[in-house]
């Protein structure tokens, strides 16, 4: 096994450890000690270093297709998902993205923590690869455009509620003075790392579990 593929093994085994614990929903550095936080950037910046598709954007776009599930981050958009209000707890998170149409979204699980009830949310957003002045062809920059906001309730108490299935749409919020971007960093078959323009990380992979919704991207 090359030292890329022992990397990624490491790097998942400890995600997944940490995620087992955490009933799947993703894990973000504010939940973890400070030398095992340490250890995960160490690793993913190792495993960044050892990119199979250095040029993503180029060569490897058929790679971004499909669902992936969020594992760990350090964005400040997840870590407010560890507390969230009236007794919700955030379930598993998935990006979906449709590279033909340039679209994707973000879907959040959220249950409480009693079984009351349980929806989700959902962000929907455009993609478009970024165009550097020193970077004439595409290769790893994504500017990001977020669309709209989607609050749903599935059910309460165990019934279905169509009807909440959303009950709010409303206006994503950009980033105020700036487009936002994302750095596709490592990419191969089933793991995806990226950087948000704020170097925020986000460590994702492949999923075939997506939960079925009523509307589409």
């Amino acid at each position: 096994m090359n030292n890329r593929l022992l990397l990624k093994e490491k790097l998942q085994a400890r995600l997944e450890q940490i995620q087992t614990r955490n009933d799947g929903s993703p894990v973000t550095d504010l939940k973890l000690d400070k030398t095992l936080a340490a250890e995960i950037e160490q690793l993913t910046t190792e495993l960044e270093s050892a990119n199979p598709n250095l040029y993503p954007l180029l060569y490897a776009t058929s790679l971004l297709e499909g669902a992936w599930q969020l594992q760990y981050s350090t964005a400040k958009e997840i870590r407010s998902l560890a507390s969230l209000p009236l007794g919700l707890k955030v379930g598993k998170v998935y990006q979906v993205i449709d590279v033909v149409d340039k679209l994707f979204f973000n879907l959040a699980q959220v249950k409480h923590s009693l079984g009351l009830l349980s929806g989700y949310v959902k962000v929907t957003a455009s993609f478009e690869p970024a165009k550097e002045s020193f970077e004439p062809l595409p290769n790893k920059r994504l500017n990001v455009y977020f669309d709209k906001r989607y609050l749903s309730i599935q059910k309460i108490a165990s019934i279905n509620t169509p009807q909440l299935n959303p009950f709010k749409v409303s206006n994503a919020n950009n980033p105020t003075g700036r487009i936002a971007t994302l750095d596709i960093t490592y990419l191969d078959e089933t793991l995806r790392i990226g950087r948000g323009g704020d170097g925020s990380l986000f460590i994702l992979s492949k999923s075939d579990d997506l939960p079925d919704l009523t509307f589409s991207i």
